[in-house]
């Protein structure tokens, strides 16, 4: 077979090979396996000093040790510079991962994962950026540890992570189904996954006494500190911060998990710990997520519970929470045409205008822009509607960008997306300077109820961090990228040219222009990024209340520079930054023109040369070796350097418009020609619907047709279960290097019955579920002999479900032979069997 591959046209004969520095999370009992053995001479030579002594200084550092812990996903552990080798041999792909530059830590065998084995990991897991995860088991890597943790990876930058994470995942095996049935698309379709989570507050967490201290005694509550461990398929995907005391704790944190396996429950463990004393349970939230709709978010209170008896469980408080839970079908890339060329044929801000004030749809906007970049139109398209929104009235200038108008709220995520970098370099470090030495300042007498000296001490205190944070924004403004600079240019040049002097005072016209430049810059960027740090990833968690009236004054204070006035706010007890602000104000105006004026030079860009040059390698062979992949394989590989997939993002759309689009689409006609546009472009989208139901009913119909023992192709699907069940082994079902390992059902996409269908005969397919009037979501079990045998019942999800075809455990429902139709025909719609089909798959995209 790897003689096959490595003679094989558009393969090179030669193995591939790429390297990166990066940053290797290592448990403690990983470390331990690396160590060197200790010599016999020198232990010896220990113990004929003082014995007393040296088992004293033996338990005092294992308790600093243990006092240290951090709490990584295994416990304790630190991170170790690490040099990662991939490297290609025919079929064969392995990540080497070096500690020391020379000691062999890890291989990874990447060809033996899936896809959603490679993920991001989320940045509170560790309070680090630009991780990526890699979850592996034995039989999938060689190891020196004998470790069952995932491989968690650090990369110097967001660009450097984002190539590796493509990098990896264009060798793990993708999650498509009806390879073997659509030979010329690679595959029927693919799926993806994604959990969005807010831990809002919690309220009355504790109150039970419930405490594992021996004596059942209520601890001070002052000493406790809390936070919540994120589990989702039994594997720690992150964490909120730790809040001090017990009782109702805000968190307002924000986790989205994507690019997940199939779902089976996220569990949310509240931790409490006090110093000097092990941390415990207090309880656990835990969601099936089977019963979630998708693409609906939920909110509300979760109880918190406590393992009581055995026959019942303790609340011990409740977690308010918010979720919304996505799972889409993604066709190739070609099924989507018509639905682009309608979406081509206006300015994307119009679309996304149409679906907030018509189909109510504001959460679109992300997926709209991906679609734009990727066509790189973004930038002129955003330049138009500027032109339009500037219409040089004189009426209009006091009010201009300060409304939440279209232009503005796609200016802020043009902003989030290309200024991230830049808005790290400009503010991150300072302000977790200033949340780390607890900086607390507060200028209002009537606030803070203290002597005017120590008023006046704090006014120093604020210029002097105004200052700290006013330096580091000035010194960074060259590295401002050059989208952001192309969008301020067109909203200064535009002003300039449609404010005159005669419609204006003159020294009003000389400053619009700036004041519009920093209307965006600094109102809508940076110092709502001073304000809320945590909603722009610049520090974990929300501040502290003392730490956020500080942030809050020293935004006021730079907001004030950016409007380029110097006569404070109305408060009287701001006219100590006076000064400060009549002496940056020159200094603003030159920030302000560097930020709006492109440059021939290249982009900025973190990283030292090298790593470029080898980020440059791999997007060419990324190019090359793509080119030579089935089409669905293709595009499960994320475009650089935004880690875009437009098939994704398209289905996303489609799916949103068609579960809002029923009111729209139910008014009287003749309709507003204005609604012509969302007319065509909601017609297209069902198109594509019809697309995919036709897909998933044709792999039905040739599953259920070809499964016969006489067919040729059922002989085929059995000896490849049994091959994938060899290279399959079993799943971690946690991080933890004290996992156990239990069997892992195999799952299938989801969709929602109605309630009617609740006690149908093909529910009892699935076992009893308990009785609800409301909408319930089952999984869909496969219908695959090889798939429900028992050896593959202790497989990870893999090629057994992305080549086999998922009859959703209704197998009496699918059309049998004697009904076989072309796979190029759709179902006949006088055939309730194939109604029956369509129906139900249907609701995999209505869900």
């Amino acid at each position: 077979m790897s003689q096959h591959w490595e003679q094989s046209p558009g393969r090179s004969e030669l193995p591939k090979e790429f390297l990166v520095s990066a940053e290797l999370y290592v448990s403690n009992v990983a470390a331990a396996a690396l160590r060197k053995p200790v010599n016999p001479r020198k232990r010896s030579e220990k113990r004929e000093t003082s014995i007393g002594q040296a088992e004293d200084n033996r338990k005092l550092k294992e308790k600093s040790s243990w006092l240290a812990l951090s709490k990584g996903p295994t416990g304790g552990g630190h991170w170790r510079s690490a040099t990662c080798k991939l490297s290609e041999e025919g079929q064969r792909c392995l990540l080497n991962i070096y500690v020391d530059e020379s000691i062999l830590y890890q291989t990874v065998y990447i060809h033996l994962l899936n896809q959603t084995d490679v993920r991001q990991a989320d940045a509170s897991l560790f309070f680090r950026k630009e991780c990526l995860g890699i979850y592996c088991i034995g039989g999938q890597r060689w190891t020196s540890s004998h470790t069952a943790e995932p491989v968690y990876l650090q990369f110097s930058s967001t660009d450097l992570c984002n190539t590796w994470f493509a990098l990896l995942r264009s060798y793990a095996i993708p999650e498509i189904y009806g390879r073997w049935f659509f030979p010329s698309d690679g595959g029927s379709y693919r799926m993806w996954r994604q959990v969005d989570l807010t831990v809002i507050q919690g309220r009355g967490l504790g109150n039970s006494k419930l405490f594992e201290n021996g004596d059942n005694a209520e601890p001070d509550a002052v000493d406790l500190g809390i936070y919540c461990a994120i589990h989702l398929n039994d594997i720690l995907c992150g964490r909120t911060t730790m809040k001090k005391g017990i009782g109702s704790p805000d968190w307002h944190e924000s986790f989205i998990l994507s690019d997940l396996p199939p779902f089976e429950s996220l569990v949310l463990l509240v931790w409490r710990e006090k110093k000097l004393l092990k941390g415990t349970t207090l309880g656990s939230v835990k969601i099936p997520l089977g019963n979630f709709r998708r693409g609906e978010s939920v909110e509300g209170w979760f109880p918190v519970l406590h393992s009581g008896s055995p026959t019942s469980d303790v609340q011990v408080g409740e977690l308010r929470l918010k979720l919304r839970v996505d799972e889409e079908i993604i066709l190739p890339y070609s099924a989507y045409h018509g639905l682009l060329e309608t979406f081509n044929s206006r300015n994307f801000l119009d679309w996304i205008d149409d679906f907030e004030s018509k189909l109510k749809l504001k959460a679109l906007s992300t997926h709209l822009m991906s679609v734009a970049i990727a066509r790189n139109v973004l930038i002129e398209q955003v330049q138009e509607l500027a032109s339009r929104e500037v219409d040089g009235t004189p009426s209009s200038h006091q009010t201009l960008f300060r409304g939440n108008t279209t232009l503005t709220k796609v200016m802020e995520s043009c902003m989030a997306v290309y200024g991230k970098a830049f808005l790290e370099a400009s503010i991150g470090g300072v302000l977790r300077r200033l949340c780390a030495e607890r900086v607390s300042i507060e200028v209002d007498p009537l606030r803070s109820g203290k002597s005017t000296k120590d008023l006046e001490r704090n006014v120093d205190l604020l210029i002097y961090w105004c200052q700290e944070f006013w330096n580091q924004i000035y010194s960074v403004r060259a590295e401002c990228p050059q989208e952001m600079r192309r969008l301020f240019e067109t909203i200064r040049t535009l002003v300039e040219k449609r404010y005159r002097p005669e419609s204006l005072s003159q020294e009003l016209s000389r400053e619009l222009p700036w004041q519009s430049v920093s209307a965006f810059c600094f109102l809508r960027f940076i110092v709502p990024a001073i304000l809320h740090p945590h909603l722009f990833g610049l520090c974990p968690g929300l501040p502290s209340a003392p730490i956020q009236r500080s942030l809050t004054l020293i935004a006021k204070v730079i907001q004030s520079l950016a409007n380029l006035n110097s006569n404070v706010h109305k408060e009287d007890f701001m006219r100590g930054v006076k000064d400060f602000l009549t002496e940056s104000i020159p200094a603003m105006i030159d920030y302000i023109l560097v930020v709006s004026t492109p440059t021939l030079d290249r982009p900025f860009h973190q990283g030292s040369v090298s790593n470029r040059h080898d980020r440059l390698n791999v997007v060419n062979y990324l190019r090359q070796r793509s080119s030579t992949m089935p089409v669905l394989d293709r595009e499960t590989i994320p475009i650089l350097p935004y880690s875009l997939d437009i098939p994704r993002h398209l289905a996303i759309i489609t799916s949103a418009v068609i579960r809002n689009s029923r009111e729209f689409q139910a008014r009287p006609k003749p309709r507003d020609p204005a609604d012509r546009p969302l007319d065509d472009f909601c017609s297209k989208c069902f198109d594509v619907e019809e697309q995919a139901l036709l897909r998933v009913s044709q792999l039905a119909t040739k599953i259920s047709s070809d499964r016969q023992p006489n067919s040729p192709l059922y002989a085929c699907s059995l000896s490849r279960a049994g091959f994938l069940a060899e290279r399959s082994p079993p799943s971690p079902l946690s991080g933890s290097s004290s996992d156990r390992r239990r069997p892992r059902k195999p799952s299938r996409p989801s969709t929602a019955p109605s309630p009617s269908e609740s006690n149908s005969p093909h529910r009892r397919l699935f076992g009893d579920l308990p009785a609800t009037s409301s909408p319930r979501v089952f999984t869909l079990a496969s219908a695959d002999p090889d798939v429900r045998r028992t050896d593959l019942q202790r497989t990870h999800l893999k090629s057994t479900s992305t080549d086999s075809v998922p009859s959703f455990g209704l197998q009496s429902q699918l059309v049998t032979p004697q009904q076989t139709i072309q796979p190029t025909d759709p179902l006949p719609e006088s055939d309730p069997t194939g109604k029956r089909v369509r129906e139900l798959f249907r609701g995999i995209l209505r869900r």
